[in-house]
Parts: C-alpha cells; sequence; structure tokens
C-alpha cells in the first residue's frame, strides 16, 4: 500500500493501526497517546501515525492552546482554502496570521521524531509529559494537565450534545 498526496492508492490494503480509510480515499487519525518531549523538544510520534506524517508535517498553534499537527498535502488544502477568503474579512486576516506566523514544518527523522520549537511550546504550556491525540485529518498535541482539564470540561457538554447539531444527524 502506498499514501500518496492524500490519496490511499490500494483500496483494499487497510492503512497503518491508528490511522483509518474514511470516505472512500482520505486517510483519518485516531486514538490518544501519551510519549514524552525530550530535554532537546523534540517528540517522538505514535507509532501508529508515522507513515502517514513520515513525508513532512506542518505543526501550528491550535485552538484551545493545543498543536495542530498536519501532514503536509493536508496542511497546504487548508492553506488553499484559506486563501479563498477574501482580505477584507477582518476574522478570516486574524485567524491565517495567527496560523500560519507560528507554523513550523519539518520531515520526522528516521526515529519518527519531531522539534517543537520553543514558541510552540510556549504556546501550549508544553511539559515533559504529553498527550497526542488522533483528531481526524490532523494530530493534536496537549500538555497532558491541559488535555485532562479539557476533557474533564467538555465530556458532559459531549454527552448532552442534542440531535441535529452536528452534521449529518448523528
Amino acid at each position: 500500500m502506498e499514501y500518496s498526496g492524500g490519496l490511499w492508492q490500494d483500496r483494499e490494503a487497510l492503512p497503518a493501526r491508528g490511522v483509518r480509510e474514511v470516505w472512500g480515499w482520505a486517510a483519518m487519525f485516531l486514538g490518544t497517546h501519551t510519549p514524552r518531549l525530550d530535554e532537546k523538544g523534540r517528540l517522538i510520534l505514535p507509532a501508529r501515525f508515522r507513515d502517514e506524517l513520515a513525508g513532512g508535517v506542518v505543526i501550528t498553534k491550535g485552538q484551545e492552546r493545543c498543536l495542530y499537527v498536519f501532514p503536509a498535502p493536508e496542511f497546504q488544502r487548508i492553506a488553499e482554502e484559506l486563501q479563498k477568503a477574501p482580505v477584507t474579512n477582518k476574522a478570516a486576516r486574524a485567524y491565517s496570521r495567527v496560523f500560519f506566523a507560528g507554523a513550523h514544518d519539518e520531515v520526522p527523522d528516521r526515529q519518527g521524531r519531531v522539534s517543537i520549537p520553543a514558541h510552540l511550546r510556549d504556546y501550549a504550556a508544553l511539559d515533559r509529559e504529553l498527550v497526542v491525540i488522533g483528531a481526524s485529518t490532523r494530530v493534536e498535541i496537549w500538555d497532558k494537565q491541559s488535555w485532562d482539564s479539557y476533557l474533564n470540561d467538555s465530556e458532559d457538554a459531549f454527552a448532552s450534545i442534542e440531535e441535529g447539531v452536528l452534521p449529518g444527524g448523528l
């Protein structure tokens, strides 16, 4: 099986564990992992995600003070969508500035490590203990304490979401 440009080349083969084929061709990141940040500010990506991220990643500021990690093709797709917004749209300008100004791109090393620059570690208040989650077409990196707090605060709201709030009427 080969992954290229955001598309699975062999529809019959199953992707790596932790990444699932959805909507026919697109990859989806799943699961929760608890790696550590090393003394040099590097993270070893979860083994389940490495094949999909091996070609290059873009790490940037996410919402709720986490970091978003996109496979390079997915980041490119998002960038193209943001470029469609008119320059006169104040919210789009503000979002784009933060999203792109904080972005850092690199290719994971042979051990699946990526460096997280100091400005991004500071933004997400990353300490040694991390939580890395699959969040559909991206991966998110959270400080463990921040993730635990977010999850605790969000689970009741998740359980009480009413019919029709989510697209597709889950």
